[in-house]
């Protein structure tokens, strides 16, 4: 039997035991398990990567907690703008959608892009109206309200602070826990194939149409059958100036480093360098998966068909 493994998170960040009540951490790991398993099970039918990273984000994008889909953080103008990123590692070709609104699940339309669009990458009104051609179900405003959201906010929206900035002792103490809630998915299938997917909501209070590194192939989004798919979480920014995923995959090609080496040397070294914070997620061309994150924490599992698993969201 080929060996398969499936690899995802819910964002990194100051996540730490002594800000989570015992309930919210019972939530954290059962939707963390509920979103492995959907994904595995795709991979253990004999499905394709590409499906089952889907199948994986899908719950993920539907569920509140994270900062994805129906959890999505609010912008400046108190709206909800959406980025989300696929790639297939067999054939390189790769779908992305930045700024969209109201859709239920970003990925799907990012893989209708990638399947059905003849390009890579659709943003705002233009990804909305492919959305509508393709059938995508959207939702009402409404639906994508979250009071925790809100009130995160609320405190922010009359200054020009994004949630990620500390330089106002307020903000100090409303950050202190401070997350970058996108969801990722890697996978590794019977063929042989990889796959990569990443969804957010972006930073709350975010202006002027701001897109971090999810969507950007290379950047936080990235899978190549001769090396390894990635999926990132952190502040994006960074992640874009050293393109963190495709630097992974160079790493491994042209240095033959490991999945875990080239991870650590981008995560550890390169990001740390320029104050970038978070994490990434990733599986190597062989089904070895890792996960690496500079920061406080990170919510992440790993799944392979030899049985191995971890889910965990502390250091």
């Amino acid at each position: 039997m080929s060996r398969f493994t499936l690899a995802i998170h819910g964002g990194a960040g100051t996540i730490v035991p002594e800000d989570m009540t015992p309930d919210l951490e019972a939530a954290y790991l059962l939707s963390l398990k509920a979103a492995l398993n959907a994904g595995y099970a795709v991979l253990e039918e004999g499905g394709s990567a590409v499906n089952a990273i889907k199948s994986t984000i899908v719950l993920m994008e539907d569920n509140i907690l994270f900062n994805a889909g129906r959890g999505a953080v609010f912008t400046k103008k108190g709206v909800q703008e959406m980025d989300a990123a696929v790639m297939d590692g067999k054939t390189l070709k790769a779908g992305a959608v930045a700024g969209v609104r109201n859709v239920r699940n970003p990925i799907e339309l990012a893989m209708e892009v990638m399947l059905n669009s003849n390009h890579v990458f659709l943003s705002g009104k233009g990804a909305n109206d492919f959305a509508i051609k393709q059938g995508i179900k959207l939702e009402p405003d409404e639906y994508f309200f979250s009071q925790f959201r809100y009130d995160q906010w609320k405190e922010l929206r009359d200054s020009d602070k994004y949630s990620l900035d500390h330089t106002h002792q307020r903000l100090e103490e409303l950050m202190k826990d401070k997350k970058f809630g996108t969801v990722g998915a890697v996978a590794l299938d019977r063929n042989g194939n990889l796959a990569a997917a990443t969804s957010t909501g972006g930073m709350t209070n975010k202006k002027y149409g701001r897109i971090g590194d999810s969507p950007i192939i290379g950047c936080g989004t990235y899978a190549n059958n001769k090396t390894c798919g990635i999926s990132c979480t952190g502040h994006g920014e960074m992640f874009i100036r050293t393109v963190a995923a495709y630097d992974v995959s160079c790493l491994m090609e042209y240095k033959n480093m490991s999945l875990e080496e080239a991870m650590v040397e981008v995560v550890q070294k390169k990001l740390v360098a320029i104050g970038g914070e978070g994490g990434m997620i990733g599986v190597d061309h062989h089904g070895k998966p890792a996960l690496v994150f500079n920061s406080k924490g990170m919510y992440r599992a790993y799944k392979t068909s030899e049985k191995e698993e971890l889910i965990a969201l502390y250091q």
